[in-house]
């Protein structure tokens, strides 16, 4: 996250006030972080209520906005008319027999192809679903939130796994041994701001563990009984097995040299997945011009022209508006400068409120080329094999493998992250005890006074 501040109607110091600054940076650490799946069954249900953490709810379940309902917006269109409630509803409805539809083209395909032409072909069959004027520029604002949920344009993401992940998981250590058929699980209970942000999940979980920052490693040697881990200094560390839950970006992108190389098998899993990008652009001004909704959109005839905040006045109090870019629109805004991507921002926030006042800070996210990320978190692109997450998780000699690409149940969430972790260490663990025959030489972190708790979720929803 990289930051600039500037007095309204001034350009950006030389001189920053850091303090003001990290305060904001606090802010959104705390209050842009989503809970998908507000229930006890989320894997990280028990943390949370045992540290007493509050969550913001956004939505209930099976939202055609995914993250947030149809209850508390505003949307506009380009020249800062508002859109009307029924223009809104109507469109989504239409979006969601569009959807539909897909479905359909999904069964009559051989081969997969991409969400964005498979609604061409549905328009092409059901001329009547076809919007025009604004009506098919609300439409494309709900393809644009779409676009959001998997932070990739609808043109990459496959048709075959959108809606529906099934994919298979291998039982045995041997790869190709024992195959069963699993379909992804969607979580109850919608989705929620962590209000607290997950710092202090982070903090309870990483107690008494040894964590080195700052160590960027760029060489792992998986040995026949040993791994060595050399990080950019040059310093080598030694285990027994070690646990790879880098982003898969940097995988991608080969950042770390594996000895041996890894197998074709990973390779291509690691190549084939698809790998997102989701940016915020955060405004702090010095009072609210908006309305008290829980977020704003303007409506135009490309998804890719469409825009989204969110409004954390609504859940937190604070004057701040956080504009969402994925995809081409997220790759484009890092191109720019942070003081170019506000300026961008703020021509739209100006066309839904001709006199919006000047942020008095912001802060631009540049997940698409940050180089300890280069992306934001997976989605299925077009043609991925059923496979592919089976071969991301599967274990390499005395490597393993976590992180929310390989989550079993829910890839792309925090919570997937942790349980899949979570699943590693468990079989990094016994990989060790059939080699060592002791657990003797592993430390495992004791958590089990987060486990016992029964405090309820506590949830709010102004």
């Amino acid at each position: 996250m990289y930051y600039k501040e500037h007095a309204p109607g001034s350009s950006p110091t030389s001189a920053l006030d850091f303090p003001q600054i990290l305060v904001f940076a606090i802010i959104l650490l705390e209050h842009m972080s989503w809970l998908h799946g507000v229930c006890n069954e989320n894997p990280l249900s028990t943390i949370i209520r045992r540290l007493g953490l509050t969550l913001y709810r956004t939505s209930g379940d099976d939202s055609i906005l995914y993250d947030h309902d149809l209850e508390s917006y505003a949307l506009y269109d380009i020249n800062g008319r508002q859109v009307s409630q029924s223009t809104v509803i109507e469109a989504g409805d239409v979006f969601k027999k569009i959807l539909e539809e897909t479905d359909k083209v999904r069964n009559q395909q051989n081969n997969d192809i991409s969400v964005k032409e498979a609604i061409s072909i549905v328009l092409d069959r059901n001329p009547d679903l076809r919007q025009r004027g604004l009506a098919h520029e609300v439409l494309q604002w709900y393809i644009c939130r779409m676009e959001a949920w998997f932070a990739a344009d609808a043109d990459m993401i496959s048709l075959k796994a959108w809606d529906q992940a099934s994919f298979c998981i291998f039982l045995e250590k041997d790869f190709f041994k024992d195959v069963t058929l699993h379909t992804e699980k969607v979580l109850s209970g919608g989705h929620g701001l962590m209000v607290q942000g997950y710092d202090p999940v982070i903090k309870a979980l990483s107690r008494d563990i040894d964590i080195r920052l700052n160590h960027r490693v760029k060489r792992v040697i998986n040995g026949f009984n040993k791994v060595v881990i050399t990080v950019e200094d040059g310093t080598n560390f030694v285990a027994d097995a070690a646990i790879i839950t880098v982003p898969l970006g940097i995988l991608k992108a080969n950042l770390i040299e594996f000895e041996p190389k890894l197998p074709e098998w990973k390779q291509s899993a690691i190549s084939d997945l698809g790998v997102g990008n989701e940016n915020k652009i955060a405004l702090k001004f010095d009072h609210v011009f908006w309305p008290n909704v829980e977020f704003l959109g303007i409506v135009a005839p490309t998804s890719y022209s469409c825009g989204y905040f969110l409004n954390l006045h609504k859940a937190t109090g604070h004057p701040v508006l956080v504009y969402m870019a994925a995809g081409a629109l997220a790759y484009d805004l890092e191109k720019l400068s942070d003081e170019a991507a506000a300026n961008f921002v703020m021509l739209q926030l100006k066309r839904m409120f001709p006199d919006a006042t000047e942020p008095v800070q912001y802060l631009v996210s540049h997940w698409g080329t940050d180089p300890n990320i280069l992306g934001c978190y997976s989605y299925d692109a077009v043609g991925n094999s059923e496979d592919i997450y089976d071969r991301l998780r599967a274990s390499v000699g005395n490597l393993f493998f976590g992180g929310e690409a390989v989550s079993v149940d829910h890839q792309g969430s925090v919570h997937g992250a942790y349980s899949a972790g979570i699943m590693a260490a468990e079989n990094c663990q016994m990989h060790l005890m059939q080699r060592l025959g002791t657990l003797e030489r592993i430390p495992v972190a004791c958590r089990e006074e987060l486990v016992e708790s029964m405090v309820p979720l506590q949830i709010s929803r102004l």
